[in-house]
């Protein structure tokens, strides 16, 4: 989610390359302890019918997803609404059902590509490739009115965000459990169906889709709520109250823009096949060991840091990892790191300073 006020000042701030002081110790302490939920994502034996009902047998095959937590995770208290989410797949689509309790359901935005967070609502974030750019975002309310857009690489590093890209062949539908913007009496809440297809996203990625089978994707579910009066006989946002952001797989932060703390859904025939923990997660954390106390560095010094030295890291940070080797680049760094995986040959993964993370090898 984000604002245009937010989006002006993240834009700011990244292009003057003054990180938050304190980002190393954001990410060591709130953000790396965090480990990525997961998810076994079935495939649908048949389409679903997208009509907001999630009763359709075929879903039944999917699991829930563990409940929404808020977005900073553990530190923050358990959210007063329920949220979940299910997920299928086929050759075609990407299909995505959530539920959210809600005593009022409520939504005004009817214009697509408004700026759906200002409602309450559902998010998507889909980043196929899992390097942190080149990802994608979708937001929808009550109204089933949405807003897609794709992103070159997060806010903080000079993201641009594209409203101009759609989804083609994206079906929605949502289902009010209730009576939409009447505050008179007591709603249950609201269900989403999504139907992403695949081949919305092939000209900005060039990751094969659909997965192959046990193949992954960094996948991020977000909702935004907001505490609401009745003020003659309309719902009015309760004023000098933030909004809640409750997710799926906490992030530690108030920033959805972090696919680096995203879940991982993989994609299997069957929700009983065992999910394979990703191998190159122990490099994926050393790597951004180095970015993040990059960020610091620079916004303390006004240079970017040439040795592990002088950012203070340790030159082994994990047993599969091998210390990283810190490169300069024209236009800023570079951090490598050789990851021996318990099966398999050694992987070279390398990162940079606007946080693309690669496997060279």
């Amino acid at each position: 989610m984000h604002s245009p006020a937010l989006l002006l000042c993240l834009t700011l701030a990244a292009g003057a390359q003054t990180p938050n002081p304190d980002s190393f110790t954001e990410w060591r302490d709130q953000m790396r302890p965090i480990i990525p939920r997961h998810y076994v994502c079935p495939r649908a034996k048949t389409p679903p019918v997208i009509d907001g009902n999630l009763s359709d047998p075929v879903w039944a095959a999917a699991p829930w997803t563990a409940d929404f937590v808020d977005i900073q995770g553990a530190a923050k208290p358990k959210p007063r609404l329920r949220t979940r989410a299910k997920m299928m797949w086929d050759d075609d689509f990407f299909y995505i059902a959530a539920e959210l309790e809600e005593p009022d359901v409520w939504a005004t935005l009817t214009k697509h590509d408004a700026v759906i967070f200002n409602d309450p609502d559902f998010e998507v974030f889909i980043d196929p490739g899992g390097g942190s750019h080149d990802y994608f975002e979708f937001e929808i309310n009550a109204l089933n009115t949405s807003w897609d857009l794709y992103l070159n690489k997060p806010y903080k590093d000079r993201g641009k965000p594209d409203d101009h890209w759609n989804i083609p062949g994206l079906r929605s539908a949502v289902q009010v459990r209730g009576t939409l913007n009447q505050p008179s009496d007591r709603d249950h809440g609201w269900t989403v169906e999504l139907a992403f297809p695949w081949r919305a996203y092939a000209s900005r990625t060039k990751y094969p889709l659909p997965p192959r089978e046990g193949g992954q994707m960094r996948v991020g579910f977000s909702r935004v709520e907001w505490q609401v009066t009745s003020q003659a006989g309309k719902y009015v946002k309760t004023p000098k109250l933030a909004e809640n952001n409750w997710i799926w797989s906490p992030q530690g932060v108030i920033d959805m823009h972090r696919p680096e703390r995203w879940g991982y859904v993989q994609f299997s025939r069957d929700a009983a096949v065992k999910f394979v923990p990703d191998p190159s997660a122990p490099a994926r954390d050393v790597l951004h060991d180095v970015y993040y106390s990059q960020r610091a560095f620079f916004k303390q010094h006004g240079r970017w840091a040439g040795t592990l030295a002088e950012l203070g890291l340790p030159a082994a940070a994990h047993a599969s990892v091998a210390a990283p080797v810190l490169t300069r680049t024209w236009d800023g760094w570079r951090a490598s790191v050789l990851l021996s995986p318990a099966a398999g040959p050694p992987q070279l993964w390398s990162i940079r300073q606007d946080a693309r993370v690669w496997r060279e090898r």
